[in-house]
């Protein structure tokens, strides 16, 4: 079955009792027994609930995986993950490039319970090879990253990491299951911010883990359930009903995407331009080979001053200044003052997140209409004279 099939069928029958073709919506908190203990595989919907459950079957059969559990938000994932295997004097090795909500979450919650956090290179496969040789219990990334889009081979990392025994995480949002599948290259657990492309109408709050092991994946559910942080059975409706359209979204993202890529290039007002699918871009080669598209995002440096980029990302016309991403209209993002913001500056610096970077979601609004306010935005900075000293 072709993905885009599997986004409308996979474990999406009629309701057998209506043969409504659009799943109900169980909106229940608790299920009537049959008996003390004895009940329809339901009891209590912090633990499981129709809904999420068949949401939980399409994120783990599009993913490649057997497992899956829903939450509240990617961060309520996340925590769960750390939660399982990050113990006190338990290590993680994380790349240099991550999520600011990741980096907030190691280093403001985990490392003060006595978790060890090691940043390494992940593009210098022999840099990791030194890192993980003290066995951590977790090595974890994004590919591509956030917000600067590097690409890293997810298979030979997976390769080193098991060598030593670590369990293999990795954030696939940027380039959601459609375009890359981390299970099929050595991954032990997928994290998706639903909230981004896999809902992808900017109106839902959700995370997922998925993994193939149940061994692994457990101590991960018990958690959904012990700590609670799971998504209502609506959003869990809403985002079945977003997954539907996401072979098709998909494609117009990375199409305009492409073509925004490319014209920012040619810009004099921009001084380097992130983004997988350019020949130029160093992870370029790798994406090729482990995924079947470049995604949806592009991230640049203006060349200009970081109050130039703040008023560039607040002048814009079709692009909404805001956080998140994935959505069906388009938005812009300074990192370094929303996303990013709980770096430290000289951490950020370090990290080669500058005060000009600017991240892109282009939507699925036409091309022609994203790349014209851009370009009109970017030619009016290009013609402001600089100020004399």
């Amino acid at each position: 079955m072709e993905f885009g099939t599997r986004t409308i069928h996979a474990g999406q029958p009629s309701e057998p009792n209506t043969g409504a073709v659009v799943a109900p919506l169980f909106q229940t908190t608790t299920y009537q027994q049959i008996a003390p203990g004895e009940h329809h595989g339901f009891d209590y919907t912090r633990t499981s609930n129709p809904t999420r459950q068949r949401l939980e079957t399409v994120l783990a059969d599009l993913e490649g995986g057997t497992k899956c559990a829903v939450f509240g938000s990617g961060l309520a994932a996340e925590n769960a993950i750390l939660q399982a295997y990050l113990k006190p004097g338990n290590a993680i090795v994380v790349p240099v490039d991550v999520y600011g909500g990741t980096f907030r979450l190691l280093h403001k919650v985990f490392e003060p319970l006595g978790a060890i956090v090691e940043r390494v290179d992940f593009s210098d496969l022999a840099a990791l090879e030194r890192a993980v040789a003290a066995k951590p219990t977790l090595v974890w990334l994004e590919s591509p990253t956030n917000p600067r889009l590097l690409v890293y081979d997810i298979e030979a990392v997976a390769r080193i990491a098991h060598d030593t025994g670590a369990i293999v995480v990795v954030d696939n949002t940027f380039a959601t299951p459609y375009f890359q599948q981390p299970l099929s290259l050595g991954a032990d657990l997928v994290i998706q911010s639903v909230t981004k492309y896999l809902a992808g109408h900017l109106d839902v709050i959700q995370g997922a883990v998925i993994a193939k092991d149940a061994a692994v994946f457990e101590p991960v559910k018990f958690l959904q359930n012990a700590l609670g942080g799971v998504p209502s059975p609506f959003d869990c409706w809403l985002t079945l009903r977003g997954i539907k359209t996401l072979e098709l979204r998909m494609e117009r993202h990375a199409q305009n995407a492409a073509a925004i890529a490319d014209v920012l290039t040619k810009h004099p007002k921009v001084k380097r331009v992130y983004y997988p699918g350019l020949p130029s871009h160093p992870g370029h080669e790798v994406a090729k080979r482990q995924m079947t598209g470049f995604g949806g995002m592009v991230s640049f440096e203006l060349d200009g001053t970081p109050e130039e980029a703040s008023a560039f990302v607040s002048s814009l016309t079709y692009f909404a200044l805001g956080e998140s991403l994935g959505g069906v209209r388009a938005l812009v993002c300074l990192p370094c003052k929303m996303t990013h913001a709980s770096i430290p500056p000289e951490t950020r610096a370090e990290l080669g997140l500058s005060d000009t970077l600017i991240r892109l979601s282009p939507g699925i609004e036409h091309p022609r209409d994203l790349v014209a306010d851009l370009k009109a935005k970017l030619d009016a900075l290009a013609e402001i004279p600089e100020l004399a000293v």
